[in-house]
């Protein structure tokens, strides 16, 4: 196989570099030390973190790329595959090459609409043909399903406990300590709980369509599974490309004041006024235009996909630095007027260093609580554009793309519903897991509670 690094690949780990830098950094420094410790004695903010883990781990191995050596050669030169797969691609197995002809509905046996079936005696008759591989190993559904679903969901959770148990006693996450002794209890229910889940699951799914399946057959837990990267690369590679921005122009505007304030507040207000909607519609339809019109950059329709998907990003970032800007600049306000920078601007210390020793560590915490924040609102306006027609590459997997495929079957008889549930509940769970991990780390970082060590 020959591997393949897309460009968001590169940014993702990117920026997981960045965080394994900005963690040894905050390991040597006390004063930074402490507010993470503080997070650390969160229950809500550990189970987040975890649940938050998980969603990571899934988006770096689908961030892994590869194609597949073909058995011709031509001219004596190996010919790869022009499908692009990933690590987690691998892993799934069945769940991406086992597809049904259509709809089926989650752990069925059956299409999930009558068609015309033909007997042994040539008579024909409507009914619900068998899947070819959703429960494909029963010889008799209607009496042995419910007993083998049972069977398998047992046996699936007790080996994830099993292995989720082992994990806590390799990682030492059971031992007492009495600073985080409620936070690591419920670190280690919430582990094993989730492992319990991946176990009964990844059980289920060896024998059936654990989520069914949608219009081309499908597996839905299998696709639910790909979005979860485009959400991350969404909300990461976004805030990677806002942050300068935001943060550049807002401590500018608050230090320097003047002419500086008045033409950084111009332009953000002027950024602001426009529709964010419409402005991305319009910036992604040129950029999609060009795509078209140069297709030769592209060797594979992944990478097509891909830089769309890039482009998407910036895009993103370009129009959504503002409210952190706004922030930011309040806060240098506020920090201009203190002694110690009124000290350090009368002994003749340069505008520069006074911006990077003083200013820029002090409105630190106001990034970091803003960007974790902003990560699920992020993830949720790609599901918005997807469903609008101006977000990601239609061959790109994403919760966007599914929410506007299921929607156009919520009107049909019998309702095809579990899509929207499988879109609707990974997001949710993703959404609220950033969401409480943020409260938590605004909470720890926040001076006004005044929290002893």
């Amino acid at each position: 196989m020959m591997p393949v690094m897309l460009w968001t690949d590169a940014l993702v780990f990117l920026l997981l570099a960045c965080g394994a830098a900005g963690a040894w950094y905050v390991r040597r420094q006390p004063h930074l030390l402490l507010p993470w410790q503080r997070v650390a004695q969160s229950r809500i903010g550990m189970v987040s973190l975890l649940v938050l883990s998980l969603f990571l781990l899934v988006g770096l191995l689908d961030s892994l790329h590869y194609r597949v050596a073909l058995p011709e050669r031509n001219a004596g030169q190996t010919v790869y595959s022009p499908e692009v797969l990933s690590a987690f691609d691998a892993l799934a197995g069945n769940l991406r090459t086992h597809t049904e002809k259509t709809y089926s509905s989650p752990l069925a046996t059956q299409l999930y609409a009558r068609e015309t079936v033909e007997l042994p005696d040539g008579a024909t008759q409507r009914a619900y043909p068998r899947l070819k591989f959703g429960g494909a190993h029963l010889a008799n559904p209607d009496t042995e399903w419910m007993g083998d679903v049972a069977s398998r969901a047992a046996l699936g959770g007790l080996e994830g406990a099993l292995a989720g148990g082992l994990l806590i006693a390799f990682l030492g996450w059971a031992k007492r300590d009495v600073s985080t002794r409620e936070s690591r209890r419920a670190l280690f229910w919430s582990t094993l709980l989730l492992a319990a889940l991946i176990g009964a699951t990844a059980s289920l799914a060896s024998g059936y369509h654990v989520l069914g399946t949608d219009k081309v057959g499908q597996d839905v837990l299998y696709l639910s599974l790909k979005s979860i990267r485009t959400g991350l690369v969404i909300g990461t590679v976004t805030t990677l490309v806002m942050l300068p921005f935001a943060l550049f122009l807002g401590v500018a505007a608050g230090y320097f004041r003047g002419w500086v304030d008045d033409a950084i507040q111009y332009l953000y207000t002027v950024l602001s006024s426009i529709p964010s909607v419409l402005l991305i519609a319009a910036a992604v339809l040129m950029m999609q235009v060009v795509i078209e019109q140069h297709a030769d950059w592209f060797a594979t329709a992944a990478e097509r996909a891909d830089v769309r998907l890039l482009c998407l990003c910036l895009i993103l970032g370009v129009t959504s630095w503002t409210g952190l800007c706004r922030l930011l600049r309040g806060e240098t306000l506020k920090l201009r007027e203190l002694e110690y920078i009124q000290a350090a601007q009368a002994f003749g210390v340069s505008s520069l260093r006074i911006l990077t020793r003083h200013i820029v560590p002090n409105v630190m915490h106001i990034v970091l609580i803003s960007v974790v924040m902003d990560f699920s609102a992020l993830v949720l306006a790609e599901a918005v554009l997807s469903y609008v027609g101006v977000g990601v590459d239609p061959s790109t997997i994403s919760f966007g793309t599914m929410i506007n495929a299921a929607r156009l079957e919520l009107g049909r008889e019998p309702v095809v519903w579990w899509m929207l549930a499988a879109a609707f509940g990974f997001m949710l769970v993703l959404v609220l897991a950033a969401n409480l991990f943020a409260d938590a780390v605004r909470d720890a970082f926040d001076p006004r509670l005044n929290r002893m060590a």
